[in-house]
């Protein structure tokens, strides 16, 4: 009979009405939930509870009755306010407090002055929302017309929290400090939130920063640190403290101002550090930690170049409002920026997997720093020989001008490959270019990377699951024929495929470097391999996993935002893709820049080189980092190239169809039609297993471009070059001689 029940249970609660989405993160914020608890509780993802909370999807069965259950208790301990409550901010209505003074450089403030301040930070939305843009406030500060004190003004309503459930941070991650007509200094932060800002000099505004404007970010993980509060200087901001609002040929070569300048002398006169980079576009301005208290303060310089036009596109031309949203975006779904992309990428992986951690308490009670498991470790470790880039001062005995070959050298790289067209290809109308969704981000997925040093062995054994780096000769594996299933074999035509073993999709001659997942393939195909030698990592895990789902869900969510969902129907996402960035252009800039910080990360693992005087043979500074791991973004890299050449052999083996370019993610196909659809095998709203699949989550393919087969033919004879490759222009289909290489 209880059985019965139950079933009777679950049917009433699959009808039951849900309360409206302002209500269910009312709710969900009550109880002190993350979106990323509600989402484990339910088994979806992070994006999918944003989606319900915002209105923009509906939860389904089985999801629907666990989602409903859970918001009906919620209710029950949290009512809706009633109007006489909504009056009063709920902070003093539950728990009443005594008057206090806010004290400020003007002098004392009374409590009622200040309640504009707390009443801005009181009800925390989703970071999921997609914020709007905050208008410049009135001036406005207080009772007393000459007060000059750091008020707080909600400049407009917005979606993303000034406040988080951290009161350490409640004003958020960074402020963008501008100087209004009236000669005011504003710190513009999420939310719309601003601050009026007391500092006449760059020392006191850092000390303001720290004791006052209550900015940072929690940590990401346990044995973490809290992220560093972030000032974004404008032009007028720059002109108030006394420094330059550009810089000299020669600054910007040296990425700094001079060690004279008169603003660094005041931090030193007031006991303040810079690091080793100097005052620069992203400039750390700190005093050494005493126990755990750290007193940092970073700087962004957007009129110093700090935000990339590739990257940011014109983020730093936008009013202090708008940019403290774009930044407080991209810093509450990644993590706050701690330099250019890249590096913020590469800080993203240290950020979620720190080095060490506190020890279990010995027998005084004492804690002690110990390696925290499945980090990279607080030392640098040496590389194998094959992964060393060229100059390494591994390679300081190798003759001066030695070019290393395959055999010598590891070389796993994103394809650059094209080839003629065939007769058949040419009576074609179209050339389409599809790209895939955060390739990279998707090649760090799940993947096993080494944790610590390699270790030589002669004459292995290959093992799929052990990272490292093989000498293998793989020039036997016969594309004419693979395995594409378990006992399915398929017959193809092989000059029309590129080699899955080289960047340039050329047919291995001999023995070469590979990276695992490059060698696993050949097995996959059908093919076997015996490895010369080998340089092996037996301390190995999935490091990047959490970078990679914390990426995913920062791309996923802002797409979301932009009107572009998971799970949408093949029509009905490309029609939401097309134009999805005039949507609100500012969060597409938070798109762009979530993508460079995948590639860009990845990219500082084996950063060369900047000028430093440096010669080949020497060691350079990034050789210093735990984190100069050539040999991690090799496996990436050759398992992101892997998974597309899988894709392309299912297509081929099905449809017969072959790609006319490759150019890293995008490839290019001839066909009848002008859309990915004309020529993607969908079957019933059904794509091809392991091949091509339209949607917006990374390893998925979106429409790149289009351009007419005619276009193709005539750029390629203007250049006289059969092979260029099209996939580089086929988003637009510009092409000038510089590109070409003429």
């Amino acid at each position: 009979m209880s059985e019965l029940f139950d079933r009777v249970d679950a049917l009433v609660a699959s009808r039951s009405p849900l309360p409206p989405p302002a209500e269910r993160r009312r709710l969900r914020q009550a109880h002190s939930l993350t979106l990323d608890e509600v989402a484990a509780a339910l088994d979806v993802r992070r994006a999918t509870v944003s989606g319900w909370e915002a209105g923009k999807t509906e939860p389904r069965p089985p999801e629907r009755d666990a989602y409903a259950r859970m918001l009906k208790q919620l209710a029950e301990l949290y009512p809706a306010p009633t109007e006489q409550d909504r009056a009063v901010p709920e902070t003093f209505t539950s728990e009443p407090a005594p008057a206090r003074e806010v004290r400020t450089a003007a002098g004392p403030v009374s409590e009622a002055a200040a309640m504009t301040a707390t009443e801005s930070t009181q009800t925390p939305a989703p970071v999921a929302a997609a914020p709007t843009a905050a208008p410049r406030p009135a001036r406005t500060v207080g009772p007393s017309s000459t007060s000059r004190r750091p008020v707080a003004r909600k400049a407009a309503p917005t979606s993303i929290p000034a406040a988080g459930t951290d009161r350490r941070f409640e004003n958020g991650p960074l402020a963008v400090v501008d100087v209004d007509a009236d000669g005011q200094v504003l710190a513009y932060c999420v939310g719309g939130l601003v601050l009026e800002v007391p500092a006449k000099s760059l020392p006191s505004l850092v000390e303001w920063t720290l004791k006052e404007a209550k900015l940072g970010a929690p940590k990401l993980s346990g044995p973490g640190k809290d992220a560093d509060p972030l000032l974004v200087l404008t032009p007028s901001a720059l002109e108030r403290y006394g420094l330059p609002t550009t810089l000299t040929d020669e600054e910007r070569h040296a990425g700094r101002i001079p060690e004279g300048h008169k603003v660094i002398k005041q931090l030193t006169r007031y006991d303040w550090k810079l690091t080793k980079r100097g005052f620069g576009p992203w400039a750390r301005i700190y005093r050494p930690a005493t126990g755990s208290e750290r007193a940092c303060v970073q700087l962004c310089i957007p009129s110093w170049n700090a935000l990339d036009t590739r990257h940011w596109g014109e983020a730093a031309q936008l009013a202090p409002a708008d940019l403290a949203r774009v930044l407080g975006v991209y810093a509450s779904r990644v993590m706050t920026p701690r330099g250019s992309t890249a590096v913020t990428g590469l800080e993203l992986m240290t950020a979620l997997h720190p080095p060490t951690r506190a020890s279990e308490p010995d027998a005084d009670g004492r804690r002690h720093s110990e390696h925290n498991p499945g980090s990279l470790g607080r030392d640098p470790v040496d590389c194998a020989p094959c992964e060393a880039p060229d100059g390494h001062p591994l390679l300081a005995d190798l003759p001066r001008f030695h070019v290393r070959g395959p055999a010598e050298k590891l070389f796993e790289e994103a394809y650059d490959w094209a080839r003629p067209m065939t007769d058949a290809e040419c009576t074609l109308r179209h050339l389409v270019g599809i790209d895939v969704n955060m390739a990279f981000a998707a090649g760090a997925n799940g993947l096993t990377v080494g944790l610590g040093a390699p270790t030589h062995v002669e004459a292995p054994v290959f093992d799929a699951k052990l990272p490292g780096s093989w000498l293998v000769d793989l020039s036997h594996v016969d594309l004419s024929r693979v395995r594409v299933g378990k006992d399915k074999w398929a017959d193809l035509d092989a000059s029309l495929l590129p080699s899955p073993f080289t960047p340039k999709g050329e047919r291995p001659t001999g023995p070469a470097w590979y990276a695992t997942p490059t060698v696993a393939y050949a097995v996959e195909l059908g093919y076997e391999v015996r490895p010369l030698e080998a340089y092996v990592r037996y301390e190995n895990g999935r490091y990047l996993d959490g970078w990679y789902q914390r990426l995913r869900d920062a791309f996923l969510t802002t797409m979301a935002d932009l009107g572009v969902h998971a799970d949408m129907e093949p029509a009905g996402f490309l029609a939401a893709m097309d134009g999805y960035r005039s949507r609100d252009p500012e969060l597409a800039v938070v798109v762009s820049a979530v993508k460079a910080t995948v590639k860009g990360g990845l990219g500082k693992l084996r950063e060369r080189p900047r000028g430093e005087g440096w010669k080949p043979g020497q060691p350079w500074r990034a050789l210093a980092r735990p984190t100069w791991r050539p040999d991690i973004r090799a496996a990436v890299i050759s398992r992101t190239r892997i998974n597309l050449h899988r894709k392309i052999v299912k297509h081929a083996a099905f449809t017969g169809q072959y790609p006319v370019a490759i150019l890293s993610d995008c490839v290019v196909y001839a066909s009848g039609g002008a859309g990915p659809l004309d020529f993607l095998p969908y079957r019933d709203g059904k794509p091809l297993p392991g091949g091509f699949k339209l949607g917006i989550n990374p390893g998925l393919v979106k429409h790149e471009g289009t351009q007419s087969v005619l276009w193709g033919e005539e750029v390629r004879e203007r250049f006289d070059a059969p092979e260029l490759n099209l996939a580089r222009y086929i988003k637009d289909g510009q092409v000038t001689d510089k590109d070409s290489g003429e």
